[in-house]
């Protein structure tokens, strides 16, 4: 095709989203609200809820421990009442959705090895993994333009039907931005987002709606509400609904599960995941908690200027509290005098890896977790979240480096 036609040196990288009627962020939705529905009432409820959708059916399985009595149905019908799913029609219907609840407690064998008992710098890590953290100065948020545009996109579709603007579409979307940046250095370094290449949305939307006046609205009310038109041009490419059609939606037309979208909810596929989801699972589980550490260092690293973007890796095993390994990549945009071990070493100086201390840091026991189950876990201005916070790390400017 020839609009993928680039100059040489510029590259173009893809970032997509859901809106919170995606079958698959329901089932995050719900996970997170169940979580906080526990946390609210006893902070040490050690939960892994999933959740999955099909039709009119959603089915709540996994292992909590809380002393919180939950009505886990109420919760759910809750949370499709709130994203708009009020009709079969729309593909589920909060009123007369058949709701199965399948749930455990916590295994003893984990309990006891994690955190039975132990004082928070001997609290163990809720499981084995890998997380990363990512943060780039392309935006002010610290995160990637596509990812940080397709977000946006996503979240403005769920605006203009909430608020009447455009109350002809329904609760179920994707988003996609395409973007063409051009490389400082070498491949993989420093990159200049330049332009919007293609911009692409999928909405559901009523069925007597006619396509030219669908593309015309997104335009108007989505895409050039949220995109600057410094980075739109002559030969930006639109896709606005390119199916023609997309009526039938929501578990109707896919079935959801939770943690099925962890490349919306993290960094748009820009550095790297683990590939443990977040949402239904209290902080003891370091795939959320350390993850969510991991962007606190790459962010504070950014933003204290040691580098310009950076990867931040550390990896676990279920009972130790400290982790197995950690890795810094900047991409080669470390400042001027630092390395990639300079900048691990500061880690290790000022931050605190320990699961139990992670939890205290960033006060993760409070019932905030359902903010985060739409629309990105990172670069949301929220004080909810601790982890977006940056550390000062002027002092260590001084530091001599081996």
């Amino acid at each position: 095709m020839n609009s993928l036609k680039i100059k040489r040196g510029n590259f173009l990288f893809t970032s997509e989203s859901v809106n919170e009627g995606h079958p698959d962020k329901i089932c995050d939705q719900i996970s997170d609200a169940i979580l906080d529905a526990c946390l609210s009432v006893d902070p040490e409820s050690k939960v892994a809820c999933e959740v999955c959708a099909k039709n009119n059916y959603i089915f709540i399985l996994g292992e909590i421990t809380t002393k919180a009595k939950v009505d886990y149905i109420q919760v759910a019908r809750d949370v499709l009442k709130y994203i708009g799913y009020d009709n079969e029609a729309k593909g589920l219907d909060y009123k007369t959705a058949k709701i199965e609840i399948h749930i455990d407690e916590q295994s003893p064998d984990i309990a006891q090895c994690v955190h039975e008992n132990k004082p928070l710098e001997s609290i163990g890590a809720g499981d084995q993994g890998i997380m990363f953290g990512y943060a780039t100065d392309e935006t002010e948020s610290f995160m990637p333009l596509t990812h940080y545009y397709a977000t946006l996109l996503g979240k403005r579709l769920t605006e203009v039907r909430k608020l009447g603007i455009l109350p002809y579409l329904g609760p179920d979307g994707k988003t996609q931005i395409t973007i063409e940046y051009k490389n400082k250095g070498s491949y993989g370094g420093y990159m200049e987002p330049l332009r919007v290449h293609t911009v692409l949305i999928s909405t559901q939307h009523l069925e007597n709606v006619k396509h030219e006046q669908l593309q015309a609205d997104l335009m108007e009310h989505v895409v050039k509400y949220v995109i600057p038109s410094k980075f739109l041009d002559k030969d930006t490419c639109y896709y606005l609904n390119p199916s023609g059609k997309f009526v039938i939606g929501g578990p109707l037309a896919d079935a959801g599960l939770t943690g099925r979208k962890i490349i919306c909810d993290t960094y748009g596929g820009w550095g790297a995941h683990g590939g443990g989801a977040f949402s239904g699972k209290d902080s003891s589980k370091v795939d959320r908690s350390a993850a969510y550490y991991l962007r606190y260092i790459a962010k504070s690293l950014v933003a204290n200027k040691f580098c310009r973007r950076v990867l931040v890796q550390a990896s676990y095993s279920i009972g130790i509290p400290d982790p197995i390994s950690l890795n810094v990549n900047t991409y080669g945009t470390v400042s001027t005098g630092y390395t990639d071990y300079d900048l691990e070493q500061i880690i290790l100086r000022n931050f605190n890896l320990r699961p139990g201390c992670i939890i205290e840091e960033l006060k993760l026991k409070r019932p905030i977790f359902s903010k985060t189950s739409s629309y990105g876990h990172f670069g949301r201005d929220d004080k909810a979240f601790t982890w977006e916070q940056i550390k000062d790390l002027k002092h260590e400017q001084n530091v001599l480096k081996n």
